[in-house]
């Protein structure tokens, strides 16, 4: 038995550590996913005014700031019992939309891609693993080559996003009561003038990419398959009843299921908390508790019915019903790109409905009391924000991230997080370069930096060796 550490995995959103023990076969026999740095986003928006929470839950994140901006602002109309117009939730749509595009094309080309092609042998692409590279020097250089277009489809794509949404990564324009923005003639001409260039690329290039890689590491269909258990909250708004694109739903056993809010509940056991474990978020407290005894990370353990459940791309294709083939690594590469071209195709239909010059705004009041949940979809999976309100400031807020599902710990019972069930039964060709536990973690696409924000300088080597990912 031995163990292998990797900290931190480079190539995604902030400071994760991952730690597996390896049997004498160098199978996965355990694993652990830990972030590194805390986040205390919750307790700094107490006693602030509720509409605040919408500018400054957006820089938990740089990369999906528009989700919880929508999310904290759904919180707050929800407390006012409030509905935004169809103009405001199609606006809405297309700044999310936006997001969704450039934070999957993201992913895929600079994120996930560059653990299956030898990137060029210069910096920042040296040094790096040279483990199972299947493909030819030709579709290398091609891949390298989409690779670099990928980079000024992401400008494009945050350029479209910001003519409604007034800049981004975060955005000034998405707050309670609606989108502040009044589109003009020409705004919609430019948005569409993107949307198009970008559309083209995800049917012309993103499509046969995924697909090539698909077909090159067909094996990675059965890796990294995990519980199988799927959760999406739902998705862009298609009407002012709750329609969704993607709806709210689970996936158990292969089952597609309803969901239910309450049935979440958060747990502390192994995380560096010491408030209450095994708590629905609306009446949860986080307190911060830094070397507690059995505790190895700073995110805590959302559970479904006591279940872990995956969230992300896969989980909201699957419960629409676009993608079923399975849950894998490459199932995960799949289905996002399902995804990216469905959001791409009806963001030319909400286009259509905007009303030029018509306000999407409605100057809502303060709540002076009371409670809301703000749910959507951020890229890698299920959002939500959790608020209470009382005499006009925030009491209480609340927020689950994708990550915090996904790459959360073992909770109170014993069961591992999403990543952590993945990475078991993985087979380690070289544990020098473990290549196969980058591919899985990345095939998440987690953001710790959504999960958490502040880091002691000390560390403690618990393995036998440490293996540090390199490259890019």
């Amino acid at each position: 038995m031995s163990t292998l550490v990797l900290d931190p995995i480079t190539r995604l959103e902030g400071h994760l550590k991952v730690e597996v023990t390896l049997d004498a076969n160098n199978n996965v026999t355990a694993a652990k996913a830990a972030g590194n740095l805390y986040r205390d986003f919750e307790n700094m928006l107490i006693n602030r005014v509720p509409k605040d929470a919408a500018f400054l839950t957006q820089r938990i994140c740089g990369l999906c700031p528009v989700s919880h901006a929508i999310a904290s602002s759904k919180a707050v109309e929800k407390a006012l019992n409030f509905t935004p117009n169809l103009q405001a939730i199609l606006l809405r749509n297309l700044i999310q939309g936006s997001n969704f595009i450039s934070s999957n094309i993201l992913h895929f080309y600079h994120l996930a891609l560059m653990d299956f092609i030898q990137g060029p042998q210069m910096s920042p692409w040296t040094p790096g693993y040279t483990q199972d590279f299947r493909f030819n020097s030709t579709d290398t250089q091609n891949l390298i080559n989409n690779y670099v277009t990928a980079l000024s489809i992401r400008r494009k794509a945050h350029e479209m996003g910001a003519i409604f949404g007034g800049k981004l990564p975060h955005v000034g324009n998405v707050v309670p009561g609606g989108v502040t923005a009044t589109p003009t003639s020409t705004d919609i001409n430019n948005f569409r003038t993107y949307l198009n260039d970008i559309t083209s690329f995800i049917t012309n290039t993103y499509q046969g990419d995924v697909n090539k890689l698909a077909s090159t590491y067909s094996d990675y269909y059965n890796v990294g398959q995990g519980y199988g258990n799927l959760i999406s909250y739902g998705v862009f708004d298609t009407n002012t009843t709750g329609s969704k694109l993607f709806p709210a739903g689970t996936v158990t056993n292969g089952t597609v299921g309803s969901f239910s809010e309450p049935n979440i509940k958060e747990y502390v056991g192994h995380s560096w908390y010491s408030s209450p474990s095994g708590v629905n978020p609306a009446s949860e407290t986080t307190t911060p508790s830094y070397g507690k005894t059995g505790a190895y990370t700073w995110l805590k353990a959302p559970r479904y019915n006591g279940q872990s459940y995956e969230a992300g791309s896969l989980a909201r294709t699957w419960v629409s019903g676009d993608y079923r083939n399975g849950v894998s690594v490459m199932d995960r590469h799949k289905a996002r790109y399902t995804e990216t071209a469905k959001i791409a195709s009806n963001m030319q239909t909400w286009l259509d409905q905007i009303v030029v010059g018509t306000s999407a705004y409605t100057n809502v009041s303060t709540p002076t009391s009371g409670a809301g949940i703000g749910l959507t979809e951020a890229p890698r999976g299920a959002l939500g924000h959790w608020l209470s309100v009382s005499s006009s400031k925030i009491s209480r807020y609340q927020i689950i991230t994708p990550t915090c599902w996904n790459a959360s710990p073992m909770d109170d019972s014993g069961n591992v997080g999403p990543i952590e069930k993945a990475l078991i039964g993985t087979h380690v060709a070289d544990p020098n370069q473990p290549i196969e536990l980058l591919r899985i973690v990345h095939s998440f696409d987690p953001c710790t930096g959504c999960s958490v924000h502040v880091m002691s300088p000390e560390g403690v080597e618990m393995s036998n060796f440490i293996v540090q990912p390199l490259g890019v």
